[in-house]
């Protein structure tokens, strides 16, 4: 199974007690405001360990040496060496139904439950009209969130070529976005350089000029109306031609939409069919901006001059929430309960993520390296407790000294 950006196989570890276990108590460090804090609940998955930088490029930033480390060192090299050949041996013994078909299936249960959500909008009676409602919605973002997130880590088949077709289908005609930026943004800055200041640390996520209750709560709900308004102004970046094909897939996917409410729903009304639209296309709008917060905002942050190798990177600046069957069906295992194993290995689906996950948690606590964990109702806590220092504040920066 290729990897992404030629990137070997990568590791995550676990965040113990508010420490992150393997990391020495280390000298001279300050008192930054996310170190040695515990999330609600006692989960410890926001710890800001100081003491270490990081380094310039993805994958050769060297450690600053300090403190001694209180542990036998191991090359990073070898480390992932040795993780990439557990994983491989897991990916080469799956058939291709547990390569790519789980997923597949998924999202294709997902387009043969759209008639019976266009019809079930046809019913004067409640029940029937918010199945409905509940059944689009959940298909749209398993196709948003799920297909465009696949696609745009060509984890979806093998095929080059096919890799393209449903990277244009899933990001530009479902989502409203175009597939350069997408892709560019989230596949090279976000995943080359995570939790990296300036870069990849999630900041277009945060919107300082918002109370913490109106950006949790009732932000969210125009995610459909900014998707595409942000993509339109993102344009100006590409090439007029991928311009062109990225105004005409959403034009089409917009149009299709509206057209189906119309015509198989009944909706008497243009307002009432585009009321009906903002309401699907948001249904699961809080999840998406929770996930997309919770699972780098609030842990260690790099210089991006100085940032740690990639192994310590992914593992210190990701976190997994739990199992969500709702969840893991409509954004997949790879943005949830195995977010750590997609940022080591991007190029592999959800369920292969699922299925690495045993290798690389048990693997990483042998090295003591983090693999933080933590649940949505802790994470949701802190950042109600803590928005101002998490998402309107710049975070520290961490130091991790003697981890190599």
């Amino acid at each position: 199974m290729p990897l992404e950006d030629g990137d070997p196989l990568r590791p995550g570890g676990r965040q113990v007690n508010g420490e992150v276990s393997g990391v020495p108590p280390l000298p001279g460090m300050g008192e930054p405001s996310l170190r040695d804090t515990t999330a609600p609940g006692g989960s410890g998955t926001d710890v800001m360990a100081e003491g270490w930088e990081p380094g310039p490029a993805v994958g050769d930033g060297d450690v600053t040496p300090g403190a001694a480390p209180q542990r036998t060192r191991q090359p990073e090299e070898a480390l992932m060496t040795e993780l990439s050949e557990l994983v491989q041996k897991v990916v080469k013994s799956c058939s291709w139904w547990e390569r790519h078909g789980v997923d597949i299936s998924i999202l294709t249960c997902s387009f043969l439950l759209l008639p019976a959500g266009f019809l079930c909008l046809r019913s004067a009676q409640a029940i029937p009209f918010l199945a409905g409602v509940l059944t689009l919605g959940v298909v749209h973002h398993t196709l948003t969130v799920k297909g465009s997130h696949l696609a745009s880590h060509n984890a979806l088949t093998e095929s080059k070529s096919w890799s393209k077709v449903w990277a244009i289908f899933f990001i530009e005609l479902c989502s409203a976005f175009t597939v350069e930026q997408a892709t560019y943004n989230h596949v090279k800055i976000h995943h080359g350089y995570t939790n990296v200041i300036g870069l990849g640390d999630s900041s277009t996520w945060k919107l300082p000029f918002l109370n913490r209750y109106v950006y949790m709560f009732i932000a969210p709900l125009a995610v459909p109306i900014l998707t595409p308004l942000v993509a339109l102004d993102l344009l100006r970046n590409v090439e007029w031609k991928a311009a062109l094909r990225t105004l005409c897939c959403m034009c089409l996917g917009f149009y299709c939409h509206y057209w189906l409410l119309l015509h198989v729903s009944g909706f008497q009304s243009p307002w009432s069919a585009l009321l009906c639209m903002l309401v699907t296309r948001s249904l699961l709008a809080h999840p998406y901006i929770h996930v997309n917060i919770f699972q780098h905002i609030g842990l260690p942050m790099f210089a991006a001059d100085r940032k740690p190798k990639r192994i310590h990177l992914m593992s210190l600046g990701v976190l997994n929430l739990p199992r969500n069957p709702l969840l893991d069906w409509s954004f997949g295992h790879s943005l949830i309960s195995c977010h750590v194993e997609h940022h080591l290995f991007p190029s592999l689906s959800d369920n292969m993520c699922l299925k690495i996950k045993p290798i690389v948690s048990q693997y990483l606590k042998q090295k003591k390296l983090p693999y933080n964990e933590d649940t949505y109702s802790s994470r949701l806590w802190l950042f109600l407790q803590r928005y101002e220092e998490l998402m309107v504040h710049a975070p520290p920066i961490t130091e991790l000294v003697g981890i190599q």
